[in-house]
């Protein structure tokens, strides 16, 4: 029986031995490697070709988002299902956007995690039922949520202006004395405003707008 190959990429390693442990139980399943970060992450899918990434959201140098976007327009053959904390639809919907066939929460029993790998792997989709009822709700409202998401805050728009210039999350922190997280969490929301799902989007709003020189 051919194993589903598995690469996890975490920043802590704590939670990416964990993770090894728990899909060594199982006979289809096969760690093939490791990341600490997004570009990391991306390199090593280039080089290793997995079925399924475990994808964290906040990583250093390049963020789970960037990286899910790159993997699922570089290599579209492997699945990225994202292992996160993070519940709210700020996150979830930019990740479903750049790529993402799945979603599952750090706080999940470790039968469902293994069963969202075995589903993206075969199907090609996981979801949590509250993410699912979450999507529903979405697709049934798409007008008011649009004109909700149409206007960024002036912080929204600092940190579009900055991603622009070619700033990585991590400059933008500490250009702007906020953690990389809350940059990740002004991101998630920006891109889902401006249902966006690239960078290079981003950066035509704020040439667009006026906020950076073409």
């Amino acid at each position: 029986m051919d194993k589903i190959r598995v690469l996890i990429a975490d920043d802590h390693a704590i939670v990416r031995e964990g993770i090894c442990l728990l899909l060594a139980r199982h006979k289809d399943l096969e760690v093939v490697g490791q990341a600490t970060d997004g570009r990391q992450a991306v390199a090593r899918v280039a080089e290793l070709r997995p079925d399924v990434v475990l994808m964290d959201i906040t990583m250093p140098e390049m963020s789970g988002l960037e990286a899910t976007q790159e993997i699922h327009k570089k290599f579209p053959a492997t699945r990225v299902l994202v292992l996160t904390q993070h519940e709210n639809k700020e996150f979830i919907f930019p990740l479903l956007r750049a790529g993402a066939a799945g979603y599952v929460f750090k706080r999940a029993r470790a039968q469902e995690l293994i069963g969202a790998i075995r589903a993206v792997f075969a199907e090609g989709a996981y979801l949590p039922p509250q993410v699912a009822h979450a999507v529903v709700d979405a697709l049934a409202q798409p007008t008011s949520e649009a004109r909700a998401g149409s206007i960024l805050s002036e912080r929204e728009k600092e940190i579009v202006r900055l991603v622009a210039e070619g700033l990585s999350s991590r400059e933008i922190a500490e250009r702007l004395t906020i953690s990389a997280k809350t940059v990740e969490t002004h991101r998630a929301n920006i891109m889902e405003k401006l249902n966006a799902h690239t960078t290079a989007e981003l950066i035509k709003y704020a040439i667009r707008e006026g906020l950076v020189k073409a």
